[in-house]
């Protein structure tokens, strides 16, 4: 994990605080021989970051924490309909060549299978689609529900999931993308889906705003 980059001014501010807090800012300032204005970015800083935390009319103490544990707590914030895109879903009854069709213009890895309440019923990779498309069955005449992966042999999220929590289970299953589902009565309506992609965005903007 990346951890969180000082200047020399913010490690000289914790360990002022690790010693003598709480501390106000003024005090902080006094002992670096600075005005407080000049240190406010520094400790503003810090206290979003998590190293410091700030009381009305006490003034700042050490959290105690590293920047891998704040790292740490700000990925169990990340939910995934912060980060989930737009599913393309085709129909169970689509030909194989027509799944290969859509994937490539839609440029996915994996597509979503849906019957005729829309309810999600099967899962195809790249993977199914080389398998079939090797063999020597026709390809229009292939349906894909003949190839796909079906429930409950699905692994998929919800809305209100940790994004940590998908990217273990893309890892264990090793599987570039999980459907995000609303459940209903019958059946899972996809609502969107979270890849390798969604995450890696997710992790470098979380670093970015560290």
């Amino acid at each position: 994990m990346r951890t969180i980059e000082l200047n020399k001014r913010q490690e000289q501010i914790l360990e002022i605080v690790k010693e003598n807090g709480p501390i106000t800012g003024e005090h902080i300032a006094d002992r670096l021989n600075l005005t407080r204005a000049t240190l406010r970015p520094d400790l503003a800083i810090l206290t979003m970051a998590g190293f410091l935390d700030a009381r009305p009319r006490v003034g700042y103490f050490y959290t105690g924490k590293t920047g891998t544990q704040l790292l740490t707590e700000n990925l169990m914030k990340i939910y995934v309909k912060e980060y989930q895109s737009i599913p393309v879903v085709v129909h169970e009854n689509v030909s194989v060549y027509d799944a290969i069709c859509t994937m490539f213009l839609e440029d996915v890895g994996t597509l979503f299978v849906i019957d005729d309440q829309s309810f999600l019923v099967g899962v195809l990779s790249r993977k199914d689609l080389l398998r079939a498309s090797i063999g020597k069955q026709e390809l229009n005449s292939l349906p894909v529900n003949i190839i796909m992966t079906r429930m409950p042999n699905i692994a998929m999220c919800e809305k209100e999931d940790l994004l940590i929590d998908v990217a273990k289970n893309l890892i264990e299953k090793q599987i570039d993308s999980v459907p995000v589902v609303k459940k209903k009565e019958g059946g899972f309506e996809v609502i969107g889906r979270i890849t390798k992609t969604n995450i890696a965005k997710a992790f470098v903007s979380l670093a970015d705003d560290m």
